[in-house]
């Protein structure tokens, strides 16, 4: 016996297949513009408050050249926190912490940073390579001692260095060329050292809170 498909119940069938196309690419579009605003956080933004993020960094102390100053970089259950113990003995003095970062677009002329210090005074230190040269740029962090502050800096206010001296004709410092971030205590005062950290955000305008 043969089959007879109605031209009501075909056009319902292509129209359901139709519908079912629609609404997968809205799914996968939809996925893909998610995963797109994914990596735009993860490639501007730190959270220091995650509690896998300190594996990411690494430390390096004035060991390095004889000293015997002691820095780690840890997580507190809140924050990471860039702790330890500064001596100026073996000529030493300095603890520092770094991570490579996800490359930035251009349009990023300033660093927020979020953090709870101790009173001294660290270097916030941006790295780029560029030629086969590596160049380290720096800021001044003043902290106060128990209080959370948020602070911008405009990336051609740091000043390009070498073993902590300025080097003259160093390219200006640009977003898109940062490939490492980092951190430094060197004040030149012994004892222990504290600084909570919170958020680093690369952004293109001041952030309004």
């Amino acid at each position: 016996m043969m089959q007879v498909i109605s031209s009501n119940t075909s056009s319902t069938s292509v129209a359901c297949r139709f519908t079912q196309m629609l609404r997968l690419w809205t799914l996968l579009t939809a996925s893909l513009l998610f995963s797109h605003f994914v990596a735009a956080l993860e490639e501007t933004m730190i959270d220091f408050t995650q509690p896998n993020e300190y594996q990411q960094w690494q430390a390096v102390n004035d060991n390095v050249m004889g000293g015997i100053s002691q820095g780690r970089f840890t997580f507190d259950g809140n924050h990471s926190l860039f702790e330890g113990e500064l001596s100026l003995a073996n000529n030493g003095g300095f603890s520092s912490i770094n991570r490579s970062i996800a490359p930035l677009s251009a349009n990023k002329p300033q660093v927020e940073l979020s953090f709870i210090g101790d009173g001294r005074t660290y270097q916030l230190r941006l790295s780029t390579w560029k030629n086969g040269d590596r160049i380290t740029y720096k800021h001044e962090l003043s902290t106060t001692n128990g209080t959370e502050q948020t602070k911008v800096f405009q990336l051609d206010d740091f000043q390009a260095v070498f073993r902590g001296r300025l080097i003259l004709g160093a390219p200006t410092l640009v977003a898109q060329d940062i490939e490492q971030i980092g951190f430094l205590i060197a004040d030149k005062k012994a004892g222990p050292f504290s600084l909570k950290l919170l958020k680093m955000q690369f952004t293109a305008s001041e952030v309004i809170h």
